[in-house]
């Protein structure tokens, strides 16, 4: 978000390079602000382009013209070249398009469309090696195991496979947003089960939304209950230990890389 509100909506004049608030010069001088700004931070590993690029559904005009895979690799090449240009250290995130649930072309090696351009490292000179593509699934109300992982498979995690015909561009996945409320019992369903055995078949790295149980303030509204939080309301313990015993930690354990 270039404007501070929620995120995220199509509707928001912040989803899109030239939407209302999302002015790209702005952007690019962001991006290299920070990448030089944190160069002191050493936990810093990486920096992401802009979170869930999404239709611009308030502007017709750029939503025909711009929102595509063609101008989407064009800006993109702008905002790593400027994080990399700044911060040569740090891995560089790519997400994909509709609120980041898919960057297929990417590693599928197919045009980007309405162009003819296809992903090329030379495009990324001297850290296509830095580049991890990035994705979103809040398919919370998935019935079957099996779809969901095949969604993942083919909508990003597909490009850590080499051996699959289909990927032509190999890069490291993160799955670097799910979650699901916090209760007792959410986490023992398809979704949040699935999304925890398929990490662990990948040995993928993940983020989980979210850690913070509550806001100051988030959507007009003070002191706002956040029922995904891993914390209570007030911080100060686990909102479901059950889930933290027999999800969180397995989970931790079972994608770390040994």
């Amino acid at each position: 978000m270039s404007r501070a509100a929620w995120c995220c909506s199509t509707t928001d004049g912040n989803s899109w390079f030239g939407d209302k608030d999302y002015n790209v010069s702005n952007w690019v001088r962001g991006l290299t602000f920070m990448a030089n700004h944190a160069k002191s931070w050493t936990a810093l590993t990486s920096m992401s382009l802009r979170n869930e690029l999404r239709s611009p559904d308030s502007n017709p005009t750029l939503k025909s013209q711009s929102y595509n895979w063609r101008d989407w690799y064009t800006y993109v090449r702008q905002g790593s070249s400027a994080i990399h240009g700044a911060n040569p250290d740090i891995l560089i995130f790519l997400s994909g398009l509709d609120f980041d649930t898919w960057i297929t072309p990417v590693f599928q090696g197919t045009a980007m469309t309405p162009g003819t351009a296809k992903y090329s490292a030379a495009d990324f000179p001297g850290y296509a090696n830095k580049l991890v593509l990035e994705t979103h699934n809040y398919n919370n109300d998935a019935s079957s195991c099996s779809s969901l992982q095949s969604s993942l498979y083919n909508n990003g995690f597909m490009a850590m496979h080499k051996e699959d015909a289909k990927t032509v561009n190999v890069f490291p996945v993160v799955l670097s947003e799910f979650g699901f409320a916090q209760t007792d019992t959410e986490w023992k369903r398809v979704y949040a089960t699935c999304i925890a055995s398929y990490l662990a078949q990948q040995k993928a790295g993940w983020f989980i939304w979210v850690i913070s149980g509550s806001y100051y303030i988030r959507s007009g509204t003070q002191d706002y209950e956040e029922s995904w939080g891993l914390l209570s309301h007030d911080w100060s313990t686990w909102r479901s230990q059950s889930y933290i015993d027999g999800g969180l930690k397995p989970l931790v354990k079972n994608t770390v890389r040994n």
